[in-house]
């Protein structure tokens, strides 16, 4: 008899992804009884996909060398959200410089890693798995393994855990971040995912499939295709008393975000949940899309907070924005910018301690073209371990990494 670890085992780390829907934890009715707690600590990630161009999202107007780098790409002084003296966020940021004013956003600048991977695919692996060494790259992720260490069950250590679990929200395939032996990965876009249909289910098992195992995995499906009946009835449930009327703009990102705080004001139990605004790779032309998505990230980021601090939710959580790198300091012969190493990183919400965190890199001082990273990731990683997930961070990075003072 096949279990459901064997199962996966014998799927392939795709199973996770094409049935993680399927997983009852996704509900708090669920998950309570496994001791999740619908009041505890909640971390959301946005996942700035494809390198953000950081220095024309937190401009250095007043260093000499941003003019001398930037000519075509160049953002006019008087157009920017001022942060101070020195920096000031994108024009079209408005959102998120209301938000930096009302002590709600922080933004830690010159993030990167050594020896910066210039390759998407490898440089997400890194911030994904918080390892540098590529060894690493094929296991789990770090909040996967976070949540694995917040769950673990010395009674029962080789069982699926359902105490604790990660919601990546979109259509594309789930993050290795939120990979972990243990705990489970859900993967929805909307609430109308959750009506699943077992011919569906059965069309996604992935191969090497063996017709030894096929029995077994048939029944281990139509089990779950019941409960996952089940369990949609009680979101929609959760979904009718969320209540929310709050406003939020028309983009996907915002879309995401409100589906997000819809779960949350149902009761969900989650820990983490997880989401992509792609588009950022800005080689050519870089202007007008650049300036459309920060506009959307930053008026989705504002919806979001002030809908659950509406609901009086947002004590509870955090928002972490990411990119896999930033961009060279100068910019292209196509007006964009190509893959760099450092840049921006945003952290928001209630118990964030708002403001600028660390040095703005000299763009007058260069590795190769590119800004020097001044904040290991694995330093913003350690702290939100330690500080917010109440998990040690050792345990998951497998180093001792400074910590930043990020919250009040």
């Amino acid at each position: 008899m096949t279990s459901r670890r064997e199962f996966l085992k014998v799927a392939g780390g795709g199973a996770l992804v094409s049935f993680s829907p399927l997983l009852p934890s996704l509900f708090a009715s669920t998950a309570s009884a496994s001791g999740a707690s619908a009041d505890e600590k909640v971390l959301v990630v946005i996942q700035l996909d494809g390198g953000n161009d950081g220095i024309n999202t937190v401009v250095p107007y007043a260093d000499d060398g941003y003019a001398r780098a930037r000519k075509l790409l160049f953002q006019k002084t008087s157009e920017l959200h001022k942060l101070n003296d020195h920096v000031g966020l994108h024009r079209s940021m408005k959102a998120a410089f209301e938000l930096f004013e009302d002590d709600r956003l922080a933004i830690v600048q010159g993030v990167g890693y050594p020896n910066p991977n210039r390759s998407h695919f490898s440089s997400m692996k890194i911030w994904q798995t918080a390892s540098i060494d590529s060894a690493d790259h094929g296991g789990y992720g770090w909040l996967g393994s976070a949540l694995d260490y917040a769950a673990e069950d010395v009674e029962r250590p080789n069982e699926a855990s359902t105490a604790q679990n990660a919601i990546f929200v979109g259509g594309q395939e789930t993050p290795v971040a939120l990979w972990g032996r243990r705990s489970s990965a859900i993967s929805l876009s909307r609430a109308e995912d959750l009506q699943l249909e077992l011919s569906s289910m059965q069309s996604a098992v992935p191969s090497p499939i063996t017709s030894r195992n096929l029995n077994d995995i048939e029944q281990f499906v139509r089990k779950q295709s019941v409960t996952a009946q089940s369990a949609a009835k009680a979101f929609a449930q959760q979904n009718q008393k969320s209540g929310s009327t709050a406003s939020y703009p028309d983009s996907g990102l915002a879309s995401q975000l409100k589906f997000v705080s819809q779960l949350l004001r149902g009761g969900n139990t989650a820990r983490v949940f997880y989401t992509i605004q792609s588009g950022y790779d800005t080689h050519a032309n870089q202007e007008s899309s650049h300036s459309r998505l920060l506009g959307e990230f930053s008026e989705a980021l504002k919806a979001f907070l002030n809908d659950l601090k509406a609901a009086k939710l947002d004590d509870r959580v955090v928002v972490l924005a990411f990119s896999e790198f930033g961009r060279r300091a100068a910019e292209n012969d196509s007006a964009g910018t190509d893959h760099g190493s450092s840049g921006p990183l945003f952290l928001a919400g209630s118990p964030v301690r708002g403001g600028l965190i660390g040095d703005t890199p000299d763009m007058s001082d260069l590795v190769d073209g590119d800004l020097k990273s001044l904040i290991d990731f694995r330093q913003v990683y350690a702290t939100l371990l330690g500080k917010w997930l109440d998990v040690p961070s050792k345990e998951i990075l497998r180093h001792d990494f400074e910590t930043l003072r990020l919250f009040h």
